[in-house]
């Protein structure tokens, strides 16, 4: 059996915390190791401990979220946390900001334990995810005319990838799981992986949220293609 997901818990109101301890140790594969109220203690802990994910708020005293999850993904030490926005606030400004500063994933409080569960294991895969609906906001803040031009250089940065990593990275950017990259490409899931990985290493990516976004800002794909 594998070892536990191993979550360290950040938000300042202990009622929360509580609440979601509960909800994540019924399961067998996730194991809380820690808590913290404030960012400033969570980069600290999250050093100390090593957990596979972070689970942060975005509005806590001392160091907010967003700037504990810089400080926390700044360490690009392979196997390093993975942050999990979790927050109240359906703000476009705290998504944008939390994918830039590196969260591997945004949801909100919303929604149901089984979310927040199967977001843990998720981002613990290093898949990373984005709420359904903010995935939508996502691309059609690229899609605005504006917002968001594609970007010359993309031949440029993708330069390295082969072209079967390259549609791949395509497929990923247009929201495909692994099994339907798998369905169209007409190979195995473990096939797809391994060109996942290949995509992420060679762009400097931590996860397929950031792909995402790189493929929109370089124009690898536009919206509506």
């Amino acid at each position: 059996m594998s070892a536990p997901v191993r979550v360290l818990l950040v938000d300042d109101q202990h009622l929360v915390r509580t609440g979601f301890r509960v909800i994540l140790e019924v399961e067998d594969d996730i194991e809380v190791v820690g808590e913290a109220a404030d960012g400033q203690r969570a980069v600290s802990m999250a050093t100390a401990l090593r957990p596979d994910v972070v689970l942060m708020d975005v509005e806590m005293p001392v160091l907010d979220g967003l700037e504990a999850t810089r400080r926390i993904t700044a360490d690009a030490t392979p196997g390093g946390p993975a942050v999990l926005i979790l927050t109240t606030f359906d703000r476009d400004d705290y998504l944008f900001a939390a994918l830039r500063a590196g969260a591997s994933g945004f949801l909100l409080k919303n929604g149901t334990p089984e979310d927040l569960i199967d977001a843990v294991r998720v981002v613990a895969r290093g898949e990373g995810l984005i709420a359904p609906a903010l995935t939508r906001r996502v691309i059609s803040t690229f899609a605005r005319p504006g917002a968001a031009p594609p970007d010359p250089r993309h031949d440029a940065a993708t330069a390295d990838l082969t072209p079967r990593e390259r549609e791949v990275l395509e497929l990923v950017a247009r929201g495909a799981s692994n099994a339907e990259i798998a369905d169209v490409l007409h190979v195995g899931e473990a096939t797809v992986k391994t060109h996942v990985s290949r995509v992420l290493a060679k762009l400097g990516l931590r996860d397929r949220v950031q792909a995402v976004v790189f493929a929109y800002e370089h124009g690898v794909v536009r919206p509506g293609e």
